[in-house]
């Protein structure tokens, strides 16, 4: 697609409301419950695949870090690190059918023709959830995913809470309560903030635990912060668009970090939720020596 012709094509596709809902459905359960959601976007140009094309070569040479992508036979418990990045990866847009690959473009909006298809989704979300959201929020972006058929998206847990917009092509999702402490356990959510975002440990004996819920072209789901789930793609090219939130929550963050530095001194800590007073003294301590060590390597930087 050529860039001028980008306002074009988004005038005539743009529907009046891009996304459906219950807004007491979306007040009561955003970032405590998944639930389902329906939207108006499957038809829409931005993300038909000669588009996603271009807009994989624009994001190569202006923003390659904001491109992933990796190949293979990737089972629910491999690890992202584990995968193959060692190809073209606009070789592999161009073959998708047969690439068994996975495509991530994030923030999608830093892209001029993505930018209103951002701002419009992100407000009617905000709208529906209504309440001081934005005071709650440190950042929001789009990101979409491209995913070769019957390729599996790995076990994992994300920092974000997200509306997953199926566009085309079907596929299922996987998701897991978060408040099961085998599903995951308090030790791999305090590794996953404080040092590895592979810490989660897929348990394919816990499966039956898992909610199912059908991708399918015009629906999503919602998805609350630190779900664990994975995805298994139908015998199609799918294409998936996710609105993500990720909130100003460091003190609950800061918590967790505590935890995996005291277990790491052989004490068995309280996971947050249980004593307000430990829970903010874990977080001040924490944040505390955060700080005392960023203004050491500044000082060692600045050679003082």
């Amino acid at each position: 697609m050529n860039m001028s012709t980008a306002p074009e094509l988004l005038e005539a596709a743009l529907p009046d409301r891009w996304i459906d809902g219950e807004s007491s459905v979306f007040r009561e359960n955003f970032d405590r419950k998944s639930f389902e959601v329906s939207h108006h976007l499957a038809s829409h140009p931005l993300f038909q695949l000669p588009q996603l094309m271009d807009l994989a070569e624009r994001t190569l040479k202006t923003r390659p870090l904001d491109l992933y992508y990796d190949m293979g036979d990737v089972a629910p418990g491999q690890k992202w690190k584990d995968t193959n990045r060692n190809f073209s990866p606009l070789d592999a847009l161009r073959q998708l059918e047969d690439s068994d690959a996975w495509f991530i473009f994030r923030s999608a909006q830093k892209d001029p023709a993505y930018t209103e298809l951002y701002r419009q989704a992100m407000a009617e979300i905000k709208e529906m959830i209504g309440g001081d959201l934005n005071s709650r929020i440190m950042r929001e972006d789009i990101i979409i995913f491209v995913t070769s058929p019957k390729r599996t998206t790995t076990y994992h847990i994300d920092r974000e809470c997200n509306f997953i917009l199926q566009i085309h092509g079907e596929k299922e999702l996987y998701l897991f309560d978060r408040e099961d402490r085998q599903i995951p356990p308090e030790e791999e959510i305090e590794r996953f903030w404080t040092i590895d975002n592979n810490a989660p440990n897929y348990r394919p004996e816990l499966q039956n635990r898992a909610l199912t819920y059908r991708l399918a072209p015009g629906n999503g789901v919602h998805v609350p912060v630190n779900c664990p789930h994975w995805l298994q793609n139908g015998d199609n090219i799918s294409v998936t668009l996710s609105v993500n939130v990720q909130f100003i929550d460091s003190i609950r963050a800061d918590i967790y970090r505590a935890n995996h530095y005291l277990r790491r001194l052989g004490i068995n800590p309280n996971p947050p939720g249980q004593s307000a007073v430990r829970d903010r003294a874990k977080a001040m301590a924490y944040s505390t020596a955060s700080a005392v060590r960023r203004a050491a390597r500044s000082a060692l930087k600045r050679g003082g």
